[in-house]
């Protein structure tokens, strides 16, 4: 009998569960879609410029939030520091549209 206290079990590596590339080619086909969709909009010519800009930040930000997702993993567990590296970012460059935007009214 040995005083060990770590039984097998204990010892064992812990197995992560693996993604498959279904995920890296949906996202990477919906990439290329929005991407066809910005340009198709601009070449067009037809569509009003107001609605062209809506269009092309809606295609933007669904693409920020793709590659973010699945490229980047932030929806896994432990990117923390980045999320919160990303969140400050976005409110230092919304803070610095903000005040040129009242530097320039006033």
């Amino acid at each position: 009998m040995s005083n060990n206290s770590h039984s097998a079990e204990e010892t064992r590596p812990v197995r992560h569960k693996l993604e498959g590339p279904q995920k890296a080619i949906v996202s990477f086909i919906l990439s290329i879609l929005l991407t066809l969709i910005a340009f198709a909009t601009v070449i067009s010519g037809e569509i009003n410029k107001d609605f062209i800009y809506i269009i092309l930040m809606g295609c933007a930000v669904v693409q920020v939030f793709v590659q973010m997702a699945v490229w980047m993993h932030m929806k896994d567990r432990g990117h923390a520091y980045a999320t919160i590296g990303i969140l400050t970012g976005v409110f230092i460059v919304f803070t610095c549209v903000i005040m040129a935007e009242y530097w320039v009214w006033w």
